[in-house]
């Protein structure tokens, strides 16, 4: 899939590849995350996520229609 050509929120021109990553197991919980390039599948993890990029995943609701926006911003 193609990274779109602008975006719809704020006009910026730059798209970066990457996957939302979710942690879970047993009662463990975390806070989703956005990792940067393409999801490698590693046999012992699931996923290889050494040395790539992560943010945390802020999601908003709108209270009248449940809408969702989620962001991962650096800083």
């Amino acid at each position: 899939m193609n990274a779109p050509n602008k975006c719809p929120k704020c006009g910026g021109s730059v798209f970066e590849p990457g996957f939302l990553f979710d942690r879970g197991d047993g009662n463990y919980a975390s806070v989703s995350q956005w990792v940067a390039g393409i999801p490698v599948k590693y046999r012992w993890t699931g996923l290889h996520l050494d040395g790539c990029a992560k943010l945390d995943v802020i999601t908003f609701r709108c209270q009248g229609c449940g809408f969702l926006e989620s962001y991962a911003r650096e800083g």
